[in-house]
This record gives structure tokens, sequence and C-alpha cells, in this order.
């Protein structure tokens, strides 16, 4: 798989488990949901105050393995290094993230007011590696 069909992949398979590394050097999964950008980087709405933040803010590799809706069935793992953007710069960032996964949202005032209060950030990064390459 290539960066580029990995990226057809999430466009419209959203679900994903995100492996950041932790202090001792093992891994950290968190479910998340995943879309692309207009740049083709994926992007991931968290937490400032979430682990993965905390672990990427110390250590920037990120692995995620990006799964159909139906769990099996074609899948796909995109690796990169990332960035944090936090509001108040991650704030259309958010608006975009949500679009992509979900469309509009019914009152984008009270989402915007739900990020700030949950303190948002985005992370996302450009894919340097995608798999799988063959197939079982």
């Amino acid at each position: 798989m290539t960066p580029a069909e990995a990226q057809d992949f999430l466009r419209s398979h959203h679900h994903a488990v995100l492996a950041t590394f932790r202090s001792d050097g093992r891994p950290q999964l968190s479910p998340v949901g995943a879309v692309v950008d207009a740049e083709g980087r994926v992007v991931i709405s968290t937490r400032e105050t979430a682990i993965k933040a905390r672990n990427l803010r110390r250590d920037p590799r990120v692995s995620l393995c990006v799964l159909s809706d139906g769990f099996y069935g074609d899948w796909a793992q995109v690796e990169g290094t990332a960035e944090i953007v936090s509001l108040p710069e991650a704030m259309e960032l958010l608006v975009d993230y949500y679009r992509a996964a979900a469309g509009e949202h019914p009152d984008w005032d009270d989402y915007r007011a739900a990020m700030v209060r949950e303190k948002r950030c985005v992370v996302r990064f450009s894919i340097e590696r995608a798999g799988p390459t063959v197939a079982g």
C-alpha cells in the first residue's frame, strides 16, 4: 500500500487505533477517529491532557492502524512524525476535522465552545510509511 492509497482508505474509514510511546518505551494505544486533511495529512482530535498528547510532545513518532467499520476486512497502517496544534490555532482545524468525519454540525458555536471547554488540540502527521504491502 502506498501513502496515497492509505490516504484514500482514510477518507472513507475513520475508526483507528493510535500508537504512541510511553516514557519506558512501551506502546500506548488509543482508539481514535482519524481523517485526512486537504494536504493529505492524517488528523486526529484529542485533549491537551490526554496521555497520547503528552507522549507525542516527548516523542513524536506515531503509528495508526485504520480499520474497516465491520472490524474484519481491509485495513491500513500508517506511520509518521506527529505535530500537535493547540487552541486557538487549532479551532478551524477542529472544525475541518469534524466536517471530514461527520459532516455539518447543527450548532457550530456550541461545537467551538465545547472544543475550548474540553481543551482540544489536533494531532496531525504526514504519512511517511504505509502498509500492508502483502496480504496474509
